[in-house]
């Protein structure tokens, strides 16, 4: 798995488009992840083997994180220029997120299409739960939001868009640190 992470960084480094990838990807690698600590868990700390898994570990991590970060910016670049984005390539939560995302584009275009064409904000777009876009440091459970919907489990390097009361509350127990997301 550590060459397929290495090859898609790679890949996703050199090229301006958004690079095509398994939709299994990122949860094929937060079980790599979590292989990588289990084991090194079990080894004395003090052992070679110990020593090549924990780095082996801070290296997934640091080119999982680049990844899902160049890939974001990637997608929101092509949004931001109203350029179509090719889910085919994106994983599974890749696609959830984009989704969420267009659709707040979307709430956001109707209410500034509103104001502009002199009605007030309607009910349906005040009403509508308010969410941030969250990076999760943690390993968090499945939650129920505020809006009675399921979000999670998160692992660590997590990104998701969350409703504005349970975000605060995340960030508040140091469990994520809430991103300015631009559009």
């Amino acid at each position: 798995m550590y060459d397929e992470l290495y090859e898609a960084w790679r890949k996703e480094k050199e090229n301006a488009e958004i690079q095509s990838l398994p939709k299994d990807f990122f949860s094929r690698l937060a079980q790599y992840g979590k292989k990588l600590r289990e084991e090194g868990r079990m080894l004395d700390e003090k052992s070679t083997r110990a020593r090549l898994l924990l780095q082996e570990s801070k290296n997934v991590k640091k080119l999982s994180g680049e990844l899902i970060w160049i890939r974001y910016e990637k997608v929101l670049r092509k949004m931001k220029a109203g350029e179509p984005v090719a889910k085919e390539g994106l994983t599974e939560g890749e696609e959830k997120l984009y989704r969420d995302t267009v659709s707040s584009i979307e709430s956001y275009q109707s209410l500034l299409k509103g104001v502009l064409s002199g009605r007030s904000p309607s009910v349906g777009v005040e009403g509508r739960a308010k969410k941030r876009v969250l990076r999760f440091l943690q390993e968090v459970p499945a939650i129920i939001g505020a809006d009675m919907k399921p979000y999670g489990p998160f692992k660590p390097e997590d990104v998701a868009s969350v409703p504005v009361d349970n975000a605060r509350i995340l960030v508040r127990q140091g469990l994520a640190v809430e991103l300015d997301v631009k559009i």
